[in-house]
């Protein structure tokens, strides 16, 4: 059996096919203009619009129709949780499924995201059990108490988040700031490790839940006194970590022993993985299934038609 996955985030556009494993995983990132922090929703939709059939293309022209089609088509699967670009893959994936005369399946983009990731770890094992998922990127930092639907898909259910700043957001910011290319986190990554000093770093935390604004705040004050630049990328980065720990840390004792999982675009950074998988055993996904992709959607169709 093989399935399509899609999936038309805020900033990529992507399809992956999986059969047992992933066959293909291909992604193209969405312009944004040098100095400028993001996208309108109008002008998301426009670039996938064009993007999506150069995505598809190579997949397509085969000739080889699939046995289902997966596709994200809202941010979260919470009530009301909408993004208009997501209706550009919700579009291809029914015209294809119809043209196919195939299942489609509708999964959420954090959905996605968990499974890729668990996929990557070599845990989709986990898809079966109760775990705690942190889903850090730019749009969302929220830490997911997820456990088996009745159709075996991973339902999340909200356990903390950041109460204002999502973490991909304050990298951005502070990449911006600092002259790196939208989307920066790698480039802000190569810069911290730059600096070999420690950085003193105190999260803003209520509970599990945390604060993230400070950072683009601190970051902003390091610029203008003329601060070395890698210093302000490791503090930004290590800020990060030091309020993930401390979500992570309030939940594991409020819940009890669970397996933790991190994923989306955020978690690919190395200094953030190190420092979390040695204190509490996470997962994270490789940095291909972190940033974001259709793997998880053709992952969880296939799951899904396979159990049926």
């Amino acid at each position: 059996m093989r399935c399509l996955g899609i999936d038309t985030s805020n900033y990529t556009t992507s399809a992956a096919v999986f059969a047992g494993e992933v066959l293909e995983n291909r992604r193209m990132l969405l312009p944004v203009k040098p100095g400028e922090k993001g996208l309108r929703q109008s002008d998301a939709v426009f670039h996938h619009v064009r993007q999506l059939p150069q995505v598809l293309a190579p997949i397509l022209e085969r000739g080889e129709a699939m046995d289902a089609v997966g596709v994200s088509v809202s941010p979260r699967g919470a009530e009301g949780s909408y993004m208009p670009c997501f209706l550009v893959g919700k579009g291809f994936a029914q015209a294809l499924a119809g043209a196919w005369c195939v299942p489609i399946e509708y999964f959420s983009h954090q959905q996605g995201h968990i499974a890729a990731a668990l996929y990557s770890a070599g845990k989709l094992d986990l898809l079966t059990k109760p775990f705690l998922a942190f889903h850090v990127s730019g749009g969302t930092t929220e830490a997911l108490l997820v456990a088996p639907d009745r159709d075996g898909m991973p339902n999340a259910v909200l356990a903390a988040r950041s109460l204002d700043l999502k973490a991909g957001q304050a990298v951005d910011r502070v990449g911006v700031m600092l002259g790196l290319s939208f989307p920066c986190g790698p480039e802000l990554e190569k810069l911290a490790f730059k600096w070999t000093d420690k950085v003193s770093v105190r999260p803003a935390m209520k509970g599990a839940d945390c604060s993230l604004s400070g950072i683009e705040n601190k970051c902003a004050a390091m610029v203008r006194e003329g601060r070395e630049p890698a210093e302000t990328a490791r503090f930004c980065i290590e800020s990060i970590g030091a309020a993930l720990d401390k979500m992570c840390e309030a939940l594991l004792r409020e819940h009890g022993p669970l397996p933790v999982l991190f994923a989306g675009g955020v978690c690919s950074n190395s200094i953030l993985r190190d420092r979390l998988s040695k204190k509490y055993g996470a997962w994270f996904a490789a940095p291909e299934f972190s940033s974001d992709n259709g793997a998880g959607a053709a992952i969880l169709a296939y799951k899904k038609r396979a159990d049926l």
